[in-house]
Order: C-alpha cells, then sequence, then structure tokens
C-alpha cells in the first residue's frame, strides 16, 4: 500500500475528525512534512502509528495543524471602527444583551479583547462572549490569560492598565475579563451552529481553507446571526458573494445580516 497524502488525510480525519481537504493542500502538506521530519519519522503510515500510541505528539499534531497567530487588538483601526461605529449601533438595535461569538478564537487573544472594547459601552456583568476553537490546547492556554509583551503591544493603554498584571516579561490578564467568556471546543467545518447571534468574530482563519470551505462557513455564519447582526472578518479576507448568501457589506471587514 502506498501511504500517500491521501492515506494521511482520511487517517488524520478517523483520529481527529479534522478534514484536512478542506485546507489548501500545499500549504498543509508542507507543514505536516515539517513536523514529520523535526521527529525523524519516516512515512505517513509511521507518523499514524505515532499518533495513536502516544498522547503527546498528537496534541502536538493537533496544536500545530490549527494554526495559531493572535494578538490582542489585531489591526487597531478596525477595532476602532469596532468601538465607535459597531457597537453603539448593535446595542441600539438589540439593546445590552447581547450575543456574541468568537469563532476560531486561538489562545484568547481575540474574546479578551471583545469584552474590553464592549466594556467601554456595558457593564462587565452583562457581557458574555461565547469562544470556540478546535485546539483543546489552545483553549488551555487561553484559560490561563498569560500573554508575551508582543501579544498586548495593540491593548489601549488604559486597558492594559486596568485589566493587565505585569508578570516577569508577561501580562496577565484579569480574573474579571476572564469570566466574561465561556470557551468551548467546537469545529467550524463539522459541528453545528448555534443561532441568534448579534455579532460574529471570526479573524485571519478562513484563509488556510479552501474557496469551497471558506463559502461554507460563511453560508453558516449567515444563517447563524440575527437579522441586523453583524459579522467581523480579517483584514486579509474577503466575502466575494456576500450579496447571494444575505449579507450587506458595510466596509471591507464588516458584514450585516440582511
Amino acid at each position: 500500500m502506498a501511504y500517500d497524502y491521501e492515506y494521511l488525510k482520511k487517517a488524520v480525519y478517523d483520529l481527529t475528525k479534522i478534514d484536512l481537504n478542506a485546507y489548501k493542500e500545499k500549504q498543509m502538506k508542507r507543514r505536516i512534512d515539517t513536523l514529520i521530519a523535526k521527529h525523524h519519522i519516516k512515512g505517513y503510515d509511521k507518523y499514524i502509528q505515532v499518533l495513536k500510541t502516544d498522547k503527546e505528539r498528537f496534541e502536538e499534531f493537533v496544536n500545530y495543524l490549527t494554526i495559531n497567530v493572535s494578538e490582542f487588538y489585531r489591526n487597531p483601526v478596525q477595532w476602532d471602527q469596532l468601538d465607535k461605529q459597531i457597537i453603539p449601533e448593535l446595542i441600539q438595535k438589540f439593546g445590552k444583551n447581547l450575543k456574541i461569538w468568537s469563532a476560531a478564537c486561538s489562545t484568547g487573544d481575540e474574546p479578551y479583547s471583545l469584552v474590553m472594547a464592549f466594556s467601554k459601552h456595558i457593564p462587565l456583568n452583562q457581557i458574555k462572549i461565547y469562544a470556540t476553537d478546535l485546539d483543546k490546547q489552545v483553549i488551555a492556554k487561553a484559560k490561563t490569560g498569560l500573554y508575551s509583551a508582543k501579544s498586548v503591544a495593540s491593548v489601549p493603554s488604559d486597558l492594559k492598565q486596568k485589566y493587565f498584571t505585569k508578570v516577569g516579561p508577561s501580562y496577565q490578564i484579569s480574573n474579571e475579563i476572564k469570566a466574561r467568556v465561556e470557551f468551548k471546543e467546537h469545529n467550524l467545518l463539522k459541528d453545528t451552529y448555534q443561532t441568534g447571534y448579534h455579532l460574529i468574530v471570526c479573524r485571519n482563519v478562513l484563509i488556510y481553507f479552501t474557496e469551497e470551505a471558506k463559502d461554507a462557513v460563511f453560508v453558516k455564519f449567515q444563517q447563524s446571526l440575527a437579522k441586523g447582526g453583524i459579522l467581523f472578518i480579517g483584514s486579509t479576507e474577503q466575502i466575494i458573494n456576500y450579496k447571494e448568501i444575505g449579507l450587506e457589506r458595510k466596509n471591507s471587514f464588516y458584514y450585516e445580516k440582511m
């Protein structure tokens, strides 16, 4: 039997329920081959055997597969627009009891940024962010809430002073911010989506997906939003067929459900 990439995709799905067909093949294959070479393992079949028997290697693989690059207030101009335009509009439309989802939330930088952004408009105890990711390791890191100076570089200085404590070279986010976020594992390609969201934030993740997978996720996001709800995407992403799927573009990064 030839243990090629097709074999690996099937074996990985059986083990993890991660569908590699939804990711750009050249990019993903290169990442996986690099990881296998790092451990001096010969061939996909032997690597799959390692994943089946070694919990540490298995978790490393899932963590490596789910590309985790995140920082607080990434692309600050877009967050400034959230603060000055989007949040006030959402409150005006739906009140202060908002249902918000940070999808593919990685190490928690984004959902915690959302709590801080909303805290300027809504009392902290009224804010609730649902945050999901495929990778339980990054969720564990998010719950710990310890970040590098680079991660928090774009946090507005007043919020950094109010909600972070310096711990050696790192920054620990406060428990009052952490308490406003509920983390759960979720697979964007496979799991069901809740409905009635007023804001969905999913940024700089779908760029790794195939066009078909990307389109399918955007349709599901549209279905998950309440009418008038907002989808906030990353600066490297765009929704070409937004009108066809029932969205209106407010600007390059914000789309409203019609």
